[in-house]
């Protein structure tokens, strides 16, 4: 499954997708959230848990320039390809 038609899936499906197609990676905390990065179909996947509501709030790929990469890289080493959120 191409990036873009997972990104078009509701969020049902994109957590049905996620668990049965899914591998997660690490998870972090950001601000309310607990956000699970998952390697789905060779792109990453950041699922955005609020532990208060007990729900998983959305999923949306993995993007180079947004502010929680830092938490990642001090966890796990990403390839290079993560940047373009394209397999090699």
């Amino acid at each position: 499954m191409q990036v873009e038609k997972f990104k078009d899936l509701s969020l049902f499906k994109k957590i049905k997708t996620l668990y049965e197609e899914g591998e997660f990676v690490t998870s972090i905390r950001y601000y309310r959230y607990k956000v699970n990065l998952f390697l789905l179909y060779g792109y990453y996947v950041e699922a955005f848990y609020h532990p208060k509501t007990d729900r998983i709030e959305k999923i949306i790929p993995f993007e180079k320039n947004n502010s929680r990469n830092k938490f990642y890289t001090d966890q796990i080493r990403l390839p290079a390809w993560v940047a373009s959120n394209t397999p090699e």
